[in-house]
């Protein structure tokens, strides 16, 4: 019997470890497979196949499609992949028009510090050496 198409797929980054332990938790909640995950580091990793979201794009911030192609980004992320694993509470208030533009604020401020703190090499340097390899 086919499996069903996951209601999201969530493209992360396999070589930051803040991320992978993301996914793992994630994965650890996600009983009913309603998500899969791509890693963009994958070297099978094809933009065409996931909604044209090159690997420059996905590392600079998080991505992920909605089942019926529907591209939802930084928090809005987190929001529906904690939906669907039944903690959907915890990143509820995200939405809340006072708080939204607060939220979406500092996390533009963490992805664009990311590499940095995880003590890896800057974006343009990724993309450089995937593009040499």
């Amino acid at each position: 019997m086919p499996q069903a198409e996951p209601a999201l797929t969530l493209l992360y980054d396999g070589a930051c470890p803040l991320c992978r332990r993301e996914v793992k938790g994630l994965k650890r909640r996600d009983q009913r497979g309603a998500i899969r995950f791509v890693d963009l580091n994958a070297p099978d990793y094809d933009p065409q196949r996931w909604g044209g979201i090159s690997y420059r794009d996905g590392m600079a911030r998080i991505h992920a499609l909605r089942s019926d192609g529907t591209v939802l980004r930084d928090v809005a992320v987190f929001r529906e992949a904690y939906r669907l694993v039944g903690l959907g509470w915890l990143y509820a208030p995200t939405a809340w028009p006072l708080i939204a533009p607060i939220v979406d604020r500092i996390y533009a401020i963490w992805a664009s510090q990311r590499l940095r703190l995880t003590g890896r090499p800057d974006l343009d340097s990724l993309c450089d050496c995937r593009c040499n390899s």
